[in-house]
Formats: structure tokens, sequence, C-alpha cells
């Protein structure tokens, strides 16, 4: 089945929905399934995944609550922002590089997933995160979206390549910190993470092993040579709709312990 971001489905127009539609949904005609169909496999392709004829229905019966529910917010008011401290920020002709800051420790839903491409396993493993957020999980309620959501990477041997398994974490809203909901799915764990140190820098667009790469680059020469980063994992955090072109997305160089 093709995995599809929170944020994509947060996308669907209202009028795409049945105001109607209840637990016990009626089944769709056949122009509605084709028509939900073209709509998730375009979706999709931008993850380099597939949607088996299937899905698009089986996705809108478990998601309708959680669809409507977004759609009739103001996303940018209910999304919360996951905290930090800025340290510094580093600025050049007004423009911020690169800023300094630090996360402090908190407690995250993570899943790991090991596809053969980056975007597929990102894609993959915030879909099971969504049924989390969404329902499946020991409140059995929605329980709100943060950003950004983390992918977690670590370098090859050699510097040059991902491999293959990404975390992917969602950070608890402030209201479940104390007492988190336990999650249904066994592949989604809740960890307590210790306050994280980064620099990070904004970059737009898809993300991809291939996009991502040069970005590293950028900022390691921006940089310069330094032993206060780790140069075998890095962090990408993504604030936007991933069928947006123009996304905006931070990489993030995690400061060792001192």
């Amino acid at each position: 089945m093709a995995l599809i971001s929170l944020e994509d489905l947060d996308g669907l127009e209202d009028e795409e929905l049945d105001n109607d539609i209840t637990d016990n949904p009626e089944p769709m005609e056949d122009d509605e399934q084709q028509r939900l169909y073209t709509h998730w496999q375009a979706i999709a392709s931008t993850h380099q995944v597939s949607v088996p004829r299937e899905a698009p229905c089986v996705v809108l019966i478990e998601m309708t609550g959680p669809i409507q529910e977004l759609t009739q917010r103001n996303q940018a008011q209910e999304r919360e922002q996951v905290p930090f401290s800025s340290i510094s920020q580093h600025e050049k002709l007004g423009e911020v590089l690169f800023e300094e800051r630090v996360y402090p420790a908190g407690k995250w839903a993570c899943i790991t997933k090991g596809e053969k491409l980056y975007e597929q396993s990102i894609s993959m493993g915030f879909m099971k995160l969504m049924k989390f957020i969404c329902k499946e999980n020991s409140v059995g309620r929605y329980l709100g979206m943060t950003v950004p959501i983390v992918n977690s990477i670590q370098m090859l041997e050699d510097g040059n390549g991902f491999q293959k398994d990404i975390l992917t974490a969602y950070y608890l809203p402030a209201e479940f910190q104390a007492n988190p909901p336990q999650p249904t799915d066994p592949d989604i764990t809740i960890l307590q993470r210790e306050a994280l140190r980064v620099i990070t820098m904004t970059f737009f667009g898809t993300t991809t092993e291939e996009t991502i790469m040069p970005q590293i680059n950028l900022l390691w020469e921006m940089l310069g040579p330094s032993e206060e980063m780790h140069r075998n994992s890095y962090m990408v955090a993504v604030y936007d709709n991933p069928g947006v072109s123009c996304r905006r997305n931070e990489l993030w160089f995690i400061r060792r312990d001192p």
C-alpha cells in the first residue's frame, strides 16, 4: 500500500469529502473511486511509491474523521511548534545563513523504515505515524499535529550516501509529554530524547538523497573544518506539505556532547 503524509490528507479540499459520511460509509461509485485513485497516484508519485486501486477507498474510510477535522481547522494555528531556544544566527546581507538552536529533552513517537529510497522510507514511516496521530493510540483520538517532522539520517562509511534505515520522529504535543499515549502499532515506539543542540540551515524543495547531499556539503562549506559536529549523522526537518514543490525544510547538524 502506498503511504502518504498527514498533510497530503490535509490538502484535500472540503468538497472532496462527503459531509454526511459516517463510520459506516456507503460504497463509492466507480467514477468517485477513479477520481480518488488518480488523486492519490499524483501525490504518491512525488514519493516514488505507487497506489494499488483499493488503497484510496481503504484510506478514506479509515481516515475520514481526521481528514474532516483537519480540513475544518486553520492549520497554521493548529500546528504546534516543537519548542527550541535560539542561541545565535549567522547572517550575510540581511539573510540568515544558519542558526544554532537547543531543543529541550522530550518525548517523540518514532519509527524506522529501510526502503530502497530515502523518500520511500520517510513516506512509509510517516503513514504509520499519521495513523497513530489520528486515532490508533491508547486514548483513541486525534492527538494534534506538531512541526517539524524530523528524519534522522546515518551516512555510509565513505560519507557519499545514506544508510537505508531512516528514523522518522513526531514530537508529542505539550499536553501529552507527561503521559504519552501508547501506539497500537508495534513498529512505533515512544522515546525520551535528550536535549539536542544543532546548527540549522533552511532549504526549499523536495527531499531526496540527491537533493539533501548538496545541502550537507553547502553547510560544511559555510562552517569550515570542525570537530564539534557529527559527520556520520544528520537530521532533516520537514515543515510543509510534501506535495508542494517549494516546501520548507531544514538540515540539522548535531553538536557533539561536550
